[in-house]
């Protein structure tokens, strides 16, 4: 986080949209002897009509307060979406904060019922995609998403994750932008400095991906995986919001292939709901014994 601990996350932001967009995709000539990739300082300044002066301050984090106007026009300029313009715009309204602890992510009792009462496969994530409880479905659809792992380390760094997905290079650039979304401007919270150090240092993909910036929602879609058991699934995910953590469900067209491809995988796996020995409430549903 080296952009988020030297306080200067909008200059750093600019910085990474404007190497990113091509003089041709601005309406400018490509010109030679270009030494930057994308446009050059210069250039976003005059397409967005502010001064060449102001907008290198605004870079180097020497005027952290532009005005609505100001970022409109450069989100014109750098061809930024709705997810993106909204995320530069809550960069310039960030404000210092008090440095905050880690501190648990408690699932709720309530959600340990439902996850036993799933059929399909469930999980809790916590803001830093940590799993915090699972049911027997989504472990048996990977093993990976039992409690204690981190769905975003897995993707990463664990070949037999990186196998399970049809399009993997699609899956990192999504959960890597959606991270960026997550963190927002809570940088001093010490799990996302945690994991995103251990993933900077560990990955190269994740090294070329975070310093893109980019950002993204990852509330929902469809998927492709490559079960080791029953082959190939397409399944629909979906992220519902419940307290501080999230319900993740991944589930299939009603009577297709993998509809039925799931219902085996349900059927090769005899395990009750266990959730997580420290989260689980003492009237949850536990594991039967042989």
């Amino acid at each position: 986080m080296k952009d988020e601990e030297s306080g200067n996350r909008l200059g750093s932001y600019l910085r990474a949209r404007r190497e990113l967009v091509s003089p041709a995709q601005a309406g400018l000539p490509p010109g030679g002897n270009r030494r930057v990739p994308g446009l050059r300082r210069e250039e976003v300044a005059l397409l967005a009509g502010i001064s060449p002066d102001y907008y290198l301050r605004l870079e180097r984090g020497r005027d952290k307060n532009p005005s609505p106007q100001v970022l409109e026009s450069l989100a014109r300029v750098l061809q930024l979406d709705g997810i993106e313009r909204t995320y530069l715009l809550g960069l310039a309204a960030a404000r210092p904060r008090a440095p905050r602890r880690k501190r648990p992510e408690p699932v709720p009792a309530r959600v340990h019922e439902l996850l036993a009462h799933l059929d399909i496969p469930a999980f809790v994530e916590g803001r830093a995609f940590d799993v915090l409880a699972s049911n027997p479905m989504a472990v048996a659809l990977s093993p990976r998403l039992q409690p204690g792992q981190n769905r975003l380390r897995s993707l990463l760094l664990d070949p037999e994750e990186q196998a399970f997905h049809q399009d993997w290079t699609k899956a990192t650039a999504d959960s890597i932008a959606a991270l960026r979304i997550t963190i927002g401007d809570d940088t001093d919270n010490p799990r996302f400095i945690e994991l995103v150090g251990e993933l900077a240092l560990s990955s190269q993909r994740f090294r070329a991906l975070w310093g893109r910036h980019d950002v993204r929602s990852l509330d929902g879609g469809t998927t492709t995986v490559h079960h080791p058991v029953v082959g190939e699934l397409r399944l629909h995910r979906d992220k519902l919001a419940i307290g501080d953590v999230i319900l993740v469900v991944y589930y299939p067209d009603k009577d297709s292939d993998s509809d039925e491809k799931l219902r085996l995988l349900a059927a090769l796996s005899h395990t009750e709901y266990v959730g997580t020995a420290h989260d689980r409430p003492a009237d949850a549903p536990r594991p039967k014994t042989p």
